[in-house]
């Protein structure tokens, strides 16, 4: 529809019978408003600015980039910054665009541009002429409140004396990495499906710093409640997936985790030489079977992570979801985006080498317990 914000009734339609209900169910909801239709990119990168302008002019910018490809809701994906896997030709289409979109449109205030790109396409999606759900991010690892020089650019006060990052500035911040997690509801919320696409699904959100990206991706994913597995992984993805996941599978494999497979995808492990054991789809469930069942060993805590993957050409669309809501429920880590498996599977590998530091995350309430008066910035009397 024209009319939603967060992607409410989006859908993504990859045949042409797929196109024909979406419109169809369109037509019945709302018949005199219009739908908009979009090209989709698969395999796109998404970048987005965050900026504050005045009189058109950036006096202020920061570009992130997703970690997740183009396709799951920017609310829903995890942010890098400063950017570490787009290229410099990428970054200056980036700056190039923004600074003319600002300039045509006249800015003054916040700002927020969305960019998708694949090969050497730099295309823009959206521009939001207001903050951003990533603006307090963006301000805490840049170390200036935006929100501030917006106000002031509003208003007409002077933002000189900020010491603001613009779409010039190089190498900041300099020596970390903030990454910023989604977090989401999907225990509370009995029978819905914990699977990223268009429509926004977190409820809340959660930064960390690194030293690089993998450190803060690590910190910010534990912080969100994630536990790194033990002993034993799941793994089931599509079809188009598995040579991704062979990489990935195998650092897991040398990490010492016993890696446990559907069929599908088991046997395609098993072919590039992944040791890896297979188990039945939770369908399948059989009195007096001799292969353990997906849904069982998730359900008796067997199981320390889920990989669950799928794509539009997923047929085992039911084996699929149980494996997913199974893993919800009974408190098992779950990942469902290739992206996401791959830096956690190098996140992981560097962590077993002891490269990583400060992953011992502490909720406030336990930082309150070990904390004395004396450590403490106000009076035990009062609230904070």
């Amino acid at each position: 529809p024209s009319y939603v914000l967060s992607g409410p009734a989006m859908n993504v339609a990859w045949t042409d019978d797929q196109l024909r209900a979406c419109l169809t169910e369109a037509a019945e909801v709302s018949k005199d408003k219009p739908v908009v239709i979009s090209d989709f990119i698969e395999g796109a990168v998404e970048i987005e600015m965050d900026g504050v302008a005045k009189n058109g002019e950036l006096i202020a910018a920061a570009i992130h980039e997703h970690i997740e490809n183009a396709g799951v809701h920017s609310g829903d994906a995890t942010l890098v910054l400063p950017p570490q896997d787009l290229s410099a030709y990428q970054m200056e289409r980036v700056r190039d665009a923004s600074r003319k979109i600002a300039k045509r449109l006249n800015i003054t205030g916040p700002v927020n541009i969305q960019f998708v790109a694949k090969g050497t396409d730099v295309m823009c999606i959206e521009c939001n002429v207001r903050a951003s759900r990533s603006f307090p991010f963006v301000s805490k690892t840049m170390g200036v409140d935006f929100i501030e020089a917006a106000t002031k650019a509003i208003v007409g006060a002077d933002t000189s004396d900020m010491n603001l990052p613009t779409l010039e500035t190089r190498g900041r911040p300099s020596n970390y990495v903030g990454v910023k997690a989604p977090m989401f509801s999907f225990t509370r919320l009995r029978g819905s499906d914990p699977v990223l696409g268009v429509e926004m699904a977190s409820t809340g959100e959660v930064a960390c710093f690194g030293a690089n990206k993998e450190e803060a991706f690590l910190k910010a994913l534990l912080s969100t409640g994630f536990k790194m597995p033990k002993k034993n992984i799941l793994l089931s993805v599509q079809s188009s997936l598995e040579n991704d996941m062979t990489h990935s599978a195998y650092q897991l494999h040398e990490l010492g985790y016993n890696l446990f497979a559907t069929k599908a995808t088991g046997e395609v492990l098993q072919k590039n030489g992944v040791p890896c054991t297979i188990v039945g789809y939770p369908t399948e469930k059989k009195d007096g079977d001799d292969i353990p069942n997906a849904v069982d060993m998730i359900r008796e805590k067997e199981i320390c992570m889920v990989v669950n993957v799928p794509t539009y050409e997923s047929k085992r669309l039911e084996d699929n979801f149980i494996m997913r809501r199974t893993a919800m429920d009974f408190g098992i880590p779950l990942l469902t985006n290739m992206n996401l498996v791959k830096v956690f599977a190098d996140a992981a590998h560097l962590h077993a080498k002891g490269e990583l530091t400060g992953l011992d995350s502490h909720t406030l309430f336990d930082h309150y317990q070990s904390e004395t008066d004396a450590d403490a910035w106000s009076n035990p009397s009062e609230f904070h």
